[in-house]
């Protein structure tokens, strides 16, 4: 586990700070801020798979969590609903992206090379493979990218999403099969 992730999983002394932050207190808030945002940043990089973008994605999702401060449960922990938060500021970028993105080398480094014999057919699969994944519903897309790609655990992308873990498996099915189709439609058989 990563020490953001240690960091999104304790706060020590948090029932009082938590109390100060639904207040409003400035103080608790940069408290938490500092605490969670690097655990933040990795979550929103995950899910939109760009650096630059999540930068800027981390900035709007304390903007959010500030505004929404009062509808905090103090009795909870702080993570699963920064991660949630944090998960539907994503989705808004990604839907407000025109569907077909242009990928970049530094988007299309992050996909594993395949194992083939010629590196120019395993750049253009790779290529291929994420086109398709630009075309996927933004929803369809999170829940693949979170339980595939990263291998996140469904309970956690069903909570970081608001649904069930089925809502998650159904979608996750979905996506893998518009893949299919798409990457079909190319000429590659997945």
């Amino acid at each position: 586990m990563s020490d953001g992730s240690k960091a999104l999983l304790q706060f020590p002394g948090h029932d009082a700070a938590y109390l100060l932050f639904r207040q409003g207190d400035l103080d608790a808030f940069e408290s938490l801020f500092r605490l969670h945002q690097r655990a933040v940043y990795g979550w929103i990089l995950r899910v939109v798979r760009n650096p630059a973008a999540a930068e800027e994605l981390v900035v709007e999702t304390f903007w959010r969590i500030y505004q929404a401060r009062a509808r905090f449960d103090a009795d909870r922990d702080f993570a699963p609903w920064a991660r949630r938060i944090s998960t539907r500021v994503a989705l808004d970028w990604l839907r407000a992206r025109r569907p077909e993105i242009e990928l970049d080398d530094e988007s299309l480094a992050v996909l594993p090379a395949a194992r083939a014999a010629d590196p120019g057919v395993a750049a253009e699969i790779r290529m291929k493979t994420a086109r398709a994944f630009a075309r996927l519903p933004a929803t369809l897309r999170v829940a693949a990218v979170l339980a595939v790609v990263e291998e996140r655990p469904h309970k956690e992308v069903a909570e970081a999403l608001g649904i069930s873990v089925a809502a998650v498996k159904l979608r996750v099915f979905r996506a893998l099969r518009l893949l299919r189709k798409d990457l079909e439609r190319q000429g590659i058989r997945p």
